[in-house]
């Protein structure tokens, strides 16, 4: 294909997946499965990295990032991000309104309420209707330009489409993980035996500053926009403003509304109180503003925050009821979690009866006793918690709880390793939940993907002492399986047929699907990817496993020691023989040229325009070699930041010669690539 050729089918595929992504996002409509949507995109991507001179700037590739970003530029605000003032109070809005009235010296004026999203604050700056910049609030008079973590968000435009756009403007929102998102990502975390996330907004603010934006586009951040700014926006109200934002495509809450006085916006802050836990994001009050522009730039500014406008914010309902006593959970990775049983209480609308207690450190700084009345709150709208004790109903005679020292399930003495919060079961094969929450690991969609199988089935297996591991399934019969409750001839066909179809899965998922403490399915996908082999990867020493993309010292301990473990050993021979996939099938690159013929590299160290991976596939679509450790055969170690030091000290005692990223670019086009 010629470049000319290959600028007019860039052109094309990013207006049609621009139009359908649009679509999808902004009406909630979809003319494309996703089958034929991920096909076109890759179909661009592939003519990208074959002509990356020809790369849109509003090439829907970004929503998948890739970017590598070491450290962020910062940028002084145009505009600073001033916060708000806040009350909890119902009469210090009746006295903001009273100051408001007394600054416009009586002339009428309305209010524009928006809900107050728990998210993190970002300014969006678009130049020629291209989006060029996203800021955090930083201080508020200057932030970090996270742009390219912010062009993975699918419902932000790249690019505004319409008459009379301003040459530059900027639009102000919040960044947020919508709740089932975050739930999701929680069991995730919990699945492979990382500690689960505090809350929703703190995860948000976390992601949008990770260097490597494909981890980030991951997450599913999402943003809702509720503010614009610039010189020539033609608008004369705050709602001018919304209904223009809407019409140029951007993402905004249906919740807001005009209200005429202060009445109205009591009666809005009070009609939302309840109904905000049913939205798909947290919230933690109302943003009231003065509607005319003029008359906010009449009001003007405190040091701190704007004359025109003051949050309200919901105090978090909480409730007491009796703590009835604390049971113990056991997961799939033998982590044990403590769970307040409560005398049920309504709260936020639904009947709560247990909560989590999370750890032997939080009921310690809580100083339970079982009999306590405690104060529950909902965590950001999701789960309870207990967040303290009403010491004035305390009896006199209660005790201290003393955290259980034996598994409650198979009654195995617990282990808590240094440095971590959690009490563990070392009894992996011989603890009912750990056995059972492996087989249902390994069942998962993102894993071995057996949806005839369920928690319940799994159970029965179980119990029947059918499945003892995950490589039982493959020696089930149709007899066995027609003696379960609830199994008749179709479903024992369907459940048959879906372990059998399961051995088609590639080994990047196998690896995730057995189980490896700290192996999530990014990490699994780069580990098979790296060794290419199950046997490789096993017999793979802890400097060679640290040298692989996406892995540190704790998860390269964790598959080092999994793989010494006899019974581990035992059961991934039995998948083997089961005839599971254990040799990656991903392709190396095309081969582009022989520039690099002849030439062997070690990659090491974090880099500004790269993924590890990336850089890889550069050298090897040019003739070279990537290898895993440093010797005096090697040609060249190319080292980013924070490489580790052993690599360096024995390439220099060696000779090998040490380049840096820009020297590798400046090699590459002496090359003429």
């Amino acid at each position: 294909m010629t470049a000319s050729e290959a600028k007019k089918k860039i052109q094309e595929l990013t207006e049609k997946i621009n139009f359908h992504n649009d679509l999808y996002y902004q009406k909630n409509q979809s003319e494309l499965s996703d089958f034929e949507f991920d096909q076109l995109l890759e179909q661009l991507s592939g003519l990208e990295k074959e002509f990356p001179e020809l790369k849109l700037p509003d090439s829907p590739t970004q929503r998948v990032g890739g970017a590598i970003t070491k450290t962020f530029p910062s940028m002084v605000h145009q505009y600073p991000m001033l916060s708000l003032g806040n009350t909890y109070s119902q009469q210090e809005l009746e006295d903001f309104d009273g100051r408001v009235a007394k600054g416009l010296d009586g002339d009428p004026y309305e209010y524009f309420c928006e809900l107050k999203f728990d998210g993190v604050s970002i300014s969006l700056i678009y130049e020629n209707g291209l989006l060029v910049k996203g800021i955090t609030r930083g201080d508020g008079v200057r932030g970090d330009d996270v742009i390219a973590n912010v062009k993975t968000i699918r419902t932000l435009p790249l690019k505004i489409k319409g008459k009379n756009i301003p040459a530059r403007f900027e639009v102000r929102g919040e960044v947020f993980l919508p709740k089932n998102v975050f739930k999701q990502l929680n069991k995730e975390r919990e699945d492979i035996g990382e500690e689960t996330y505090a809350n929703a907004r703190n995860t948000a603010s976390g992601t949008l500053k990770m260097q490597d934006s494909a981890e980030v586009a991951k997450r599913k951040l999402d943003c809702y926009l509720y503010y614009l700014l610039g010189e020539d926006n033609n608008v004369h109200t705050h709602e001018d403003s919304i209904k223009k934002i809407e019409a140029w495509g951007f993402q905004v809450s249906p919740t807001y509304k005009k209200c005429k006085n202060i009445s109205e916006v009591l009666t809005y802050i009070q009609g939302w109180e309840k109904k905000r836990t049913e939205l798909p994001l947290e919230t933690d009050g109302v943003v009231i503003k003065v509607n005319n522009l003029d008359q906010q730039d009449r009001l003007g500014f405190t040091a701190k925050s704007p004359r025109w406008a003051i949050a309200y914010k919901y105090k978090s309902e909480s409730t007491s009821t009796r703590l009835n006593g604390i049971t113990y959970q056991v997961g799939r990775t033998g982590a044990v979690t403590p769970v307040a049983e409560l005398e049920p209480v309504l709260l936020a609308g639904t009947t709560v009866k247990r909560a989590s207690l999370h750890n032997a450190n939080e009921i310690a700084r809580l100083d339970l006793r079982i009999g306590d009345f405690v104060f529950v709150e909902k965590g950001g709208e999701i789960i309870p918690k207990v967040t303290s004790v009403d010491l004035s109903k305390r009896k006199g005679n209660s005790k201290q709880v003393e955290y259980i020292s034996e598994c409650p399930q198979c009654g195995t003495k617990l282990i808590r390793h240094e440095g971590e919060a959690n009490h563990y079961c070392p009894n992996e094969s011989g603890c009912p939940p750990q056995i059972k929450g492996r087989i249902e690991h390994f069942i998962q969609r993102k894993a071995m993907d057996i949806d005839s199988l369920g928690e319940k089935t799994i159970e029965q297996l179980y119990d029947l002492g059918l499945v003892k591991t995950p490589a039982d399934l493959y020696t089930l019969k149709k007899e066995a399986v027609l003696n379960l409750e609830g199994f008749k001839e179709l479903s024992t066909k369907n459940l048959l047929a879906g372990i059998e179809a399961s051995k088609s899965a590639p080994f990047e998922s196998v690896l995730f699907a057995i189980g490896i403490r700290f192996v999530g399915k990014t990490v699994a996908e780069k580990l098979a990817r790296h060794f290419k082999t199950i046997d490789q990867l096993s017999n793979a020493t802890y400097e060679q496993l640290i040298e692989a993309p996406e892995v540190g010292e704790k998860i390269a301990l964790s598959v080092f020691t999994f793989f010494r473990n006899s019974e581990n050993q035992q059961e991934i021979a039995k998948l083997k023989k089961a005839g599971l996939k254990f040799e990656s099938e991903f392709k190396e690159p095309e081969k582009i040229s022989t520039a690099l013929a002849g030439k062997s590299f070690v990659i090491s160290g974090t880099f500004q325009n790269y993924e590890r991976d990336h850089l890889k596939d550069i050298i090897v679509a040019h003739g070279g070699k990537v290898l895993s450790s440093v010797s005096a055969k090697l040609d060249f170690l190319l080292a980013g930041e924070n490489m580790g030091p052993a690599k360096r000290e024995k390439a220099e005692a060696l000779g090998v010669k040490i380049i840096s990223e820009e020297e590798f670019d400046e090699k590459l086009k002496e090359a003429g690539v």
